[in-house]
């Protein structure tokens, strides 16, 4: 048939297609793991919004649409296109975004799925294609660029995980890099000396109390570590203030590994001053079988419930000071209490 492009908006049947993509894509990638199919097209029974649909909180504030490239019943490849109208309000730009960006190894495919995210975004008024990211690229949310080393670690939970050419198709479409984003890994079985001192040092010079999570009343703390956050990050690039609605259903994304323990906020003085919050990675038992009954979204959830108290691997979520409080060793606490309990 030759390839054909495709183009559909939320609630299109096709988005099931843009979804399950990357499993015929990625067959065979033994880092590569997806996330539970419900996170992008919603799962009520999960208590899960999807991001692919318009109940989600995303769609408030941003135009979008979606692309796949075929060829007869082959998927070549796929891309989002958005316009997030708070995101250049707050900025004060015109950035255009695509996001979900996966393609085979064809310059050919993957020209043709950017240029129709470009001239979308250009015809509603935008001057810069910015991404790959979810939908967009803003410092809270998942899958942020292009992975350019590391290739034979596996992912942990919303970071990006792509083969090594797509730099480069990248780069052959004209498009060069925005930023650097690093991602670290430490053992937790192995003490920083330093750090410990940092924080017996800051426990006697002030008035400080750690308490973890309490999820019997998860809304209001959810709240408190936008309000946290809002702050702390404010300044980073990409920065834009998350909505409640929006951490509320990343929330609910989680909840099924949430452990309160690995969430602790800090207060100086009755004044809430800084949060740190990591999750058991989910991605290690999602990791998928690539059988199409041990990949259903149930029997992920399964395993993932069975094995969320033994995974040995943790995420660091979120971390954040606000301004007021820099510099007094918060941050060595919470990383101290957090280590020690998991």
């Amino acid at each position: 048939m030759g390839l054909v492009i495709e183009q559909f908006g939320l609630g299109d049947r096709r988005l099931r297609l843009f979804a399950r993509a990357p499993w015929e894509l990625f067959r065979g990638d033994p880092h590569w793991t997806p996330p539970l199919t419900g996170e992008l097209l919603g799962r009520r029974t999960l208590g899960l919004t999807g991001l692919l649909t318009a109940t989600h909180p995303y769609h408030r504030q941003a135009d979008v649409t979606h692309f796949i490239a075929r060829d007869g019943r082959r998927m070549l490849g796929r891309v989002s296109a958005a316009v997030n109208h708070r995101f250049n309000e707050y900025t004060s730009h015109r950035i255009g975004f695509f996001g979900f960006f996966d393609t085979v190894n064809d310059r050919r495919i993957a020209d043709a799925l950017l240029s129709e995210a470009r001239d979308w975004v250009q015809a509603r008024g935008m001057s810069v294609l910015r991404g790959p990211g979810g939908y967009s690229n803003a410092t809270h949310e998942p899958y942020q660029g292009v992975l350019i080393d590391g290739f034979d670690d596996p992912p942990t939970v919303e970071l990006t995980h792509n083969p090594p050419y797509y730099a480069r198709l990248l780069e052959w479409f004209g498009l060069s890099k925005a930023k650097d984003y690093h991602a670290f890994r430490i053992r937790l079985n192995a003490p920083s000396p330093r750090m410990n001192r940092l924080a017996e040092s800051a426990r006697r010079r002030r008035s400080i109390e750690i308490r973890i999570i309490d999820p019997s009343h998860l809304r209001a703390e959810v709240n408190r570590i936008v309000h946290i956050y809002n702050d702390a990050w404010s300044a980073n690039w990409g920065f834009v203030p998350m909505i409640e609605e929006e951490a509320e259903a990343m929330a609910k994304s989680l909840r099924l590994v949430l452990d309160p323990g690995l969430i602790r906020f800090a207060t100086v003085n009755g004044e809430l001053a800084a949060v740190l919050g990591a999750l058991p990675d989910p991605y290690v038992p999602l990791r998928p079988r690539w059988n199409r009954v041990r990949d259903s979204d149930w029997i992920r959830a399964v395993r993932l419930l069975r094995m969320r108290r033994r995974i040995p691997v943790m995420r660091l979520m979120f971390f954040g000071v606000r301004a007021p409080f820099r510099n007094m060793g918060l941050d060595a606490i919470l990383y101290q209490q957090v280590q020690s309990y998991a």
